[in-house]
């Protein structure tokens, strides 16, 4: 690619200079790369500008002034912001990404709400994936990864390498950390969502309205204006993420017990099962879910809503939801007790979805749980309230907790597996991802 396709305001002299990759990581630079100087949480990525000369780079974009003793050779940009300048840089690197990109946020439900999505639209007749947490999920195989929102070279390279094996339809989850360090800038959204808000990675944004704001950047400015913007109407701050929607210009798809869109009227258990009344458009649907938690009739209401954001007919949504599997390696049932339901044994987390199953009994009382986190900590089910154990945090029988328990061949943080398994060149970690300083900028 010429130097010129790739960063803005390139001097005319340069225009024609050849680059075949770009990142952050200067351990990662080779023969005509671009290395981009970020700042990180306990190192400057200007300090590593030496070796990534030395590894072979020679253009330079850092947001600081051109170093002293800069090789006359070198090409330094100075930006405004670097990391914006990498996602747009990569985004224009790996330009092709599946046609239909939806993306949610909040604190518990992602990778329910984007693997609900990616079977939905797999029931319907898409070829569609699911990126986040866990890794990449195709209908028939999962990639297993390690960060719920990867860097943006990787995560370009990621979205191309997807396009180009026929996937239409991708669902992704966007972290806090991710939306903040804009490594989600230059993805093509067609839709996105909100989840809920609790109080997790608050030694990382501050304060509570901070990490609000990291997630509403979702909406504004990276989902485009007249797109649609599903929300979890019975969260605390739905409010706040319907006034901010509104005000970009979005078309709002509200869910829940007050959702305006898709309403749910009635939630009963039965058995192993939860019969859902929902009201849509006039219309009423009684729908069997396969899932057990209040919280997971939340996920599934918003996955519907996705959907809908994503083209796919009414009738068809709702007759997936009766199809719905859970998320694997979360919650996963794996026996039963005098015939008696699987329980929930996730921390009592406030304002994030942290529900009893309709109708639901004690972990103590209910059948055996495997749950599993492979990127890390366990998974929500495991994961006590900011701050202390919190309420209600018994471990499931059977459970298996510890970071890395489940998964021990998982990646790298900082790292995507590349569709097929293997990791993605040409990327690596991101200062401060998902609040582990990283050992480059």
């Amino acid at each position: 690619m010429k130097l010129r396709s790739l960063i803005d305001h390139v001097p005319l002299s340069h225009h024609d200079v050849e680059i075949e990759g770009l990142s952050s990581d200067s351990r990662l630079i080779k023969n005509k790369f671009v290395f981009f100087a970020l700042a990180g949480s306990k190192a400057r990525g200007v300090d590593f500008i030496k070796d990534a000369v030395h590894r072979g780079a020679s253009i330079i974009v850092g947001e600081e002034q051109v170093p002293q003793n800069l090789p006359n050779n070198i090409l330094y940009f100075h930006v405004e912001d670097a990391r914006l300048a990498l996602a747009q840089a990569a985004s224009r690197f790996y330009p092709r990404q599946p046609e239909m990109v939806v993306a949610v946020t909040g604190t518990a439900g992602k990778s329910s709400v984007a693997d609900f999505t990616r079977q939905i639209f797999s029931k319907t007749g898409h070829r569609a994936a699911s990126l986040g947490t866990i890794g990449i999920t195709r209908e028939d195989r999962i990639d297993y990864g390690a960060l719920t929102t990867p860097d943006p070279v990787s995560l370009h390279e990621t979205l191309q390498a997807l396009h180009d094996e026929g996937i239409t339809h991708l669902a992704m989850e966007a972290s806090s950390h991710g939306l903040d360090q804009k490594r989600l800038d230059g993805v093509r959204l067609k839709a996105a969502a909100f989840t809920n808000l609790g109080h997790d990675h608050l030694d990382y944004h501050g304060t509570r309205e901070a990490y609000l704001q990291a997630k509403l950047r979702l909406f504004d400015p990276l989902l485009p204006k007249g797109y649609p913007a599903v929300v979890n109407a019975d969260c605390d701050d739905a409010a706040t993420v319907i006034e901010k929607a509104r005000h970009r210009g979005l078309d709002i798809i509200s869910v829940g017990r007050a959702g305006q869109t898709i309403t749910l009227n009635a939630a009963r258990r039965e058995g192993f099962d939860q019969i859902i009344s929902l009201r849509h458009e006039g219309r009423s649907y009684e729908v069997t879910l396969p899932l057990v938690g209040e919280f997971q009739i939340s996920n599934a209401l918003v996955a519907a809503g996705l959907a809908l954001a994503g083209g796919v007919k009414s009738d068809h949504v709702f007759e997936a939801l009766s199809s719905l599997r859970g998320v694997k390696g979360r919650l996963e049932r794996v026996g039963v007790h005098r015939d008696r339901p699987p329980g929930i044994g996730h921390g009592d987390r406030p304002a994030a979805g942290g529900h009893r199953p309709a109708g639901g009994r004690s972990v103590s009382e209910t059948a055996k749980l495997r749950s599993q986190g492979p990127a890390g900590g366990g998974g929500a089910a495991q994961r006590p309230a900011a701050g202390g154990r919190g309420r209600g945090c018994a471990r499931p029988v059977g459970a298996r907790t510890g970071r890395g328990a489940a998964h021990p061949e998982r990646q790298p943080a900082g790292r995507l597996p590349a569709p097929g398994g293997r990791s993605a060149p040409g990327s690596g970690p991101c200062a401060g991802d998902d609040g582990r300083p990283a050992l480059r900028p």
